[in-house]
């Protein structure tokens, strides 16, 4: 008898369990499709992020997503959709560093930064990888200081957007090295990449993850990296930080909801983004490609969401940047 009530105290557990994990998505009216936003043009780091992980996410919340693009002005037209969006579980937003960056960076957003969104949760981080053209003339960071002192402007830089970490990591540099060189924005690390290799820009600061390729079949170069230490893909190429002490910028990608969002829904997406972030087959695939994955609580996110805003805004101020 203590056997058959012990086992029937556990389906009945599991029973309630399914059936809350049931009432969280019929409150949030999970017939219909989940939107995932994505801020750039496919090609891009956010896209090579959320694909591999996206058939398991659908095992895991029971449904379909859809990927939805929405590139341009650093991220903010995707965010500003999620604004607008019903708080009913039905959309959310992959967001970047770029959106701490805009907060400070923009004069004006149509929404509000901390008030207008739900963290769900801090997938990933990413280091920027210095990379340029074969023809570019520097091979270093210290010969690409020097260059670029010599010859004002004569270098141009892609980025991925106005106000995308490529974008600021750049005045960053800039900044702290008394160089000058032309800011050349595109729609997207991938049509960046792509000016790269057609020899229109002569580097970029991009997502180690876009830009590895390249430099693995010899079609770009490798200068450096952004992050406090040398990426594992990329163990020969120095940082940043070895010429300029301090120097250290990485690339973030969490997931945002609507505010008012309920919290069971909130839950239980940020609960099934961590574990897929720990499926052994996903992060070793994203490994490869230079993500470090975290799939964090929403309040470590929200935590992280703030102490970015109060960087970047100093960071912006700091270097002059403006949108241009």
């Amino acid at each position: 008898m203590h056997k058959k009530f012990s086992l029937g105290i556990r389906l009945a557990l599991g029973a309630a369990t399914l059936v809350a994990h049931s009432l969280a998505w019929s409150q949030s009216g999970s017939s219909q499709p989940l939107t995932l936003i994505i801020p750039y043009p496919p090609g891009g780091s956010a896209d090579m992020l959320a694909r591999p992980m996206l058939p398991e996410l659908q095992k895991k919340l029971g449904r379909t997503i859809v990927l939805d693009y929405k590139a341009g002005a650093g991220g903010s037209i995707a965010t500003q959709a999620l604004a607008r969006a019903k708080p009913d579980g039905n959309t959310i937003l992959m967001v970047l560093t770029a959106h701490a960056i805009n907060d400070a960076l923009y004069p004006s957003l149509p929404y509000n930064t901390r008030k207008d969104f739900a963290p769900v949760s801090l997938v990933a981080t990413l280091p920027l990888l210095v990379a340029a053209p074969l023809a570019t003339p520097a091979n270093t960071i210290p010969e690409l200081i020097d260059y670029a002192r010599k010859n004002p402007d004569k270098l141009s830089y892609a980025s991925a957007g106005n106000g995308n970490t490529s974008h600021l990591a750049v005045e960053l540099f800039k900044s702290q090295t008394g160089t000058q060189m032309t800011h050349i924005p595109y729609k997207g690390s991938g049509p960046a990449v792509i000016a790269m290799l057609g020899g229109e820009v002569s580097l970029m600061f991009d997502s180690i993850s876009t830009s590895y390729q390249q430099v693995k079949t010899g079609k770009l170069k490798a200068i450096a990296v952004t992050g406090a230490k040398r990426a594992s893909i990329l163990p020969d190429t120095p940082t940043v930080a070895e010429t300029l002490p301090g120097f250290e910028v990485n690339v973030w990608y969490g997931i945002l909801a609507p505010a008012g969002t309920p919290a069971a829904t909130i839950d239980t997406l940020s609960k099934a983004f961590a574990e897929v972030a720990a499926e052994p087959k996903i992060k070793a695939q994203l490994n490869a490609n230079g993500y470090e994955m975290v799939g964090s609580t929403p309040a470590a996110f929200g935590q992280h969401i703030e102490a970015e805003l109060v960087k970047w805004n100093k960071a912006v101020k700091d270097s002059g940047a403006k949108i241009n």
